[in-house]
């Protein structure tokens, strides 16, 4: 296995990113928690990273992330940022499991799916971002917890329905092994 990136996988990347920018500036839904909302990017940055693996998934949620804090005006929420990218990354890790690629995304694919993404949300976003935010810039406990709690949830809500349905539709795309029969 060569080292470096595939052409495909770095054209997937800067692709992910800027749908996961786009959608995490634009598409942003407020969730009655201060700077906390629902998060359409996150269903884009999950299949990317079950397509193409931990390093794509990891680059395209710290890019996609660092550019929705940089044009959001209040700089770059560092914690937030290792987050995503973590996110994405545990996301590719698990992609072989899948089948996606492969056109084999089925109902036991989608629950490993979704187990792992769920696992991934609330280990990252209720756990990693709010103790980085602690650490990093001495947030308060309670406040930073609720967000953490809110936004892993609602990630999770968000991956668990439309980024299954982007898995399956994109899955349906694909020729699964052994599709292909001589007559």
């Amino acid at each position: 296995m060569s080292s470096r990136l595939s052409v495909r996988t770095v054209v997937a990347i800067g692709i992910g990113a800027a749908l996961t920018f786009v959608l995490m500036r634009f598409v942003a839904i407020p969730s009655g928690v201060p700077n906390t909302n629902l998060n359409l990017g996150i269903a884009v940055l999950t299949i990317f990273a079950a397509i193409f693996g931990p390093v794509a998934g990891f680059l395209i949620g710290f890019i996609g992330h660092t550019l929705t804090d940089l044009t959001f005006g209040f700089g770059i929420w560092w914690s937030w940022v290792i987050a995503d990218a973590i996110y994405g990354l545990l996301i590719g890790l698990f992609s072989r499991f899948y089948k996606i690629e492969k056109g084999g995304f089925g109902v036991k694919n989608a629950i490993v799916f979704n187990v792992v993404q769920i696992a991934a949300n609330f280990l990252v976003w209720a756990a990693l971002a709010p103790t980085l935010d602690i650490v990093i810039y001495q947030e308060p406990a309670d406040k930073v917890y609720l967000q953490g709690l809110v936004a892993g949830s609602l990630n999770s809500a968000v991956v668990l329905i439309l980024g299954t349905i982007l898995a399956f539709a994109y899955s349906r795309t694909r020729a699964s092994s052994g599709s292909l029969k001589k007559e």
